[in-house]
């Protein structure tokens, strides 16, 4: 008798696992010939050039040469041949009458050059907590100076030839700057008339730092960018966690968590072997049997063609191998077409109980392509109903959340898309969606890209957040972001918070809640750090080239009425990529702790992972598991309500289950900061699918609870933290 699972065989899951390892097998040796990040074809070609250089050469041809080979190399990760390259272009152009066409950069490109090069030597070869962390200092500063030393020459030059207004000239003058301080020199040792002040990077409140311990845990995994989640997949109580990277030779990886501070690497156990590449993820019980699968997106950024991937489906296959993985993409119906993704999220938005997959795909003038929406048949099989429901997008999407914007009981959909309008497709509850994203006000940033659903100052009615993706095009692309700290003025959109009225409209409030700087945002989610119920925002900040040296930023929610910039005093503010961003409470003490993705999109930027611990602020707080019977076996899209009574006065806490960020993940595991609240008054579960309301009164606080729908027990547990065990 054959074993079965809702519909599809052991052996259909086997062999679509088995297909899939053959597709990404192919997918990572043409990767690795052509791709314009990853292929080495170019590198090698322009070598080769090089090498049959001779006498009848030009010099303009051979000092070309020099340069882009100088790029190519710097983009393999070979820096200081890349730098050797650059330089022998440097000296040939400066024996010039002009600069060749092409080389205005030159000067700049070395200086970047040159800071990577010290990155190699020392926030990779000679790591420790406090490398490029902003402002740099103490372990952080450089015992091999020789890189940051030349690129202070370069941008030094670059800055005494440039207006000072200039995009270049602001791009130079941040990253002289940072030189500065890798090699201990700042601010004294900075020209005066290029400073940036100390004040520049001040946090708005003080703050508890937070220290990198992802090293000491075996955690700090060198990739690219790639995608972050926390969850109990293998059904023990205890968080694990789950990476990937966009790097197609990178299987994704699984850490754990053994209960005793620590975490083990599974990943070849829980069947992730030859599971390659991903730049995103996202996570649910998609066929409800009580643990969490995985969906990796792939081909996002990759343009046209080249990013013509599938997804990854992965099949958790609990109870009995939970912690075990099968890529079932194939048997499930969702592997038809192959469009270039990286965003993806999942709810019932048809109400019969199971969740429904939408996947952005990114649709451009020469390869259009459209988002699809899976409806879950209930068998482990999905159907694209796309078309019927209205929500093809057909823009070059980036970031997708589902909230219930009108409290209707139904999933509404807003997509995030770079270079376009934003859309806000709302759900008529038969299984059609409109777009009402320009008579709510909510289509901007134009350049937008991570955006989520949350209630960031607990009114019950939910908010938008989106960010934007500016860079600039003329000059150094990091001149918006410096301008932007410098209080200059800009031309970019900033990122957009829309508060919700809880009946569907919309307005901007970014700029009277202090979200006033320009954060260009890869990856980004939110958690409550300091559990008094109000989400704090954490941005993994960059872009994909080298010069994108800027602080990650955490905003620390002040009440829902401002946010406060405490990057800086929090320890928070890596200069490395950041992408997939999570929220939770590795240790089980009670508080969440960060873990961010890092790394970059060529192979020479790759950089270790980050797992921030949080010292604790003395807040109470309580961790709720919804168990569905007639909706979803996870409780996605129920609303919790936390009354509580803190020093006197009545509040409510406001979280809905399966909100994250849309290049981070959070665990199926509410985690309700209660501020000083010794228990909660009444903690209410409302269920969209059924319209009920479950309702428990006096619930003791610093305990984890577990509300099965329809029943009127609730299940108490204690808390058993387990302090971390730091390795030397």
């Amino acid at each position: 008798m054959q074993e079965t699972t809702r519909g599809l065989t052991k052996e259909q899951k086997l062999a679509s696992h088995a297909h899939m390892l053959e597709v990404l097998a192919d997918i990572e040796k043409k990767t690795y010939e052509d791709h314009p990040a990853l292929g080495q074809r170019k590198v090698r070609e322009m070598r080769a050039r090089l090498a049959a250089a001779d006498d009848s050469t030009s010099p303009a041809e051979l000092v070309q040469m020099h340069h882009a080979l100088g790029l190519l190399e710097l983009f393999q990760g070979n820096s200081e041949v890349a730098v050797e390259h650059l330089e022998t272009a440097h000296r040939m152009v400066a024996t010039m009458p002009k600069v060749p066409e092409g080389l205005e950069r030159l000067t700049y490109n070395l200086g970047v050059a040159c800071m990577r090069w010290g990155e190699d030597q020392n926030c990779l070869a000679r790591h420790t907590a406090e490398s490029c962390i902003l402002p740099i200092k103490g372990g952080g500063i450089h015992k091999a100076p020789e890189g940051s030393r030349k690129a202070i020459g370069y941008f030094t030059e670059e800055l005494e030839k440039s207006a000072p207004d200039d995009a270049t000239s602001l791009g130079a003058r941040w990253l002289l700057n940072l030189a500065y301080m890798t090699v201990g020199e700042y601010p004294d040792g900075v020209p005066e008339k290029y400073l940036i002040p100390p004040s520049t990077f001040a946090s708005d409140a003080e703050f508890p730092r937070f220290v990198n311990i992802a090293p000491e845990l075996g955690l700090n995994d060198f990739d690219l960018a790639g995608g972050s989640a926390a969850e109990d997949y293998d059904l023990d109580g205890r968080m694990d966690l789950f990476f990937t990277s966009n790097d197609t030779k990178h299987s994704a990886r699984y850490f754990h968590n053994t209960g005793e501070g620590g975490f083990e690497d599974r990943s070849q156990a829980a069947g992730l072997e030859g599971i390659k590449g991903g730049l995103n993820f996202t996570q649910a019980d998609h066929d409800s049997d009580g643990d969490t699968d995985v969906l990796i997106t792939r081909g996002g950024w990759w343009l046209g063609h080249n990013g013509e991937h599938p997804v990854s489906l992965l099949e958790n296959q609990g109870p009995d191998e939970a912690g075990r993985f099968i890529d079932v993409t194939f048997a499930a119906g969702l592997a038809k077409e192959w469009y270039p993704s990286q965003s993806a999220d999942w709810a019932d938005y048809d109400g019969d109980g199971d969740l429904d997959l939408y996947i952005a795909a990114e649709s451009s003038d020469d390869n259009r392509h459209p988002c699809q929406l899976f409806q879950n048949r209930g068998d482990g099989t999905f159907v694209d109903v796309t078309v019927p429901s209205g929500t093809a997008n057909l823009r070059f999407a980036k970031g997708v959340s589902f909230g219930d914007i009108d409290a209707d009981g139904d999933p509404d959909l807003y997509v995030s898309n770079y270079m376009d309008a934003n859309r806000l497709y709302e759900n008529d509850g038969q299984g059609k969606f409109r777009d009402v994203a320009k008579e709510r006000g909510v289509e901007r940033p134009f350049d937008s890209f991570p955006a989520w659903f949350w209630d960031f100052d607990n009114d019950g009615a939910l908010d938008i957040y989106c960010s934007t993706f500016y860079q600039s095009t003329d000059g150094a692309r990091i001149a918006p972001i410096v301008a932007s700290y410098l209080h200059m003025p800009m031309k970019s959109e900033l990122n957009a918070l829309y508060k919700g009225d809880g009946r569907g409209n919309f307005r901007d409030v970014a700029l009277e809640k202090g979200l006033d700087l320009l954060t260009v945002i890869m990856g980004a989610s939110f958690g409550d750090l300091d559990n008094d119920g109000f989400p704090d925002p954490y941005l993994g900040t960059g872009y994909p080239f080298y010069d994108g040296l800027v602080p990650n930023v955490m905003y620390w929610n002040r009440g829902g009425e401002r946010f406060a910039d405490v990057t800086t005093a929090g320890g928070f503010g890596h200069l490395q990529k950041g992408h997939g961003v999570t929220f939770a409470d590795l240790d089980d003490d009670g508080d969440e702790d960060v873990i961010e993705q890092m790394g970059g999109a060529y192979p020479g930027d790759a950089f270790g992972d980050l797992m921030f611990e949080n010292p604790g602020f003395g807040n109470h707080w309580l961790k709720v598991r919804l168990v569905g019977t007639k909706s979803n076996r996870s409780g996605v899209g129920a609303r919790v309500r936390a009354e509580i009574t803190e020093n006197g006065k009545k509040r409510s806490v406001y979280k809905t289950m399966g909100q994250h960020g849309s290049f981070g993940n959070s665990p199926f595991e509410l985690h309700l900061g209660l501020g000083q609240a010794t228990k909660v008054d009444a903690l209410e579960v409302f269920w969209p699918l059924t319209k009920a309301t479950q309702t428990f009164r006096d619930v003791q606080a610093d305990k984890r609870v577990r509300v099965t729908e329809g029943s009127d027990a609730l299940d108490v547990q204690d808390a058993h933290p387990t302090p971390f065990q730091k390795k030397p």
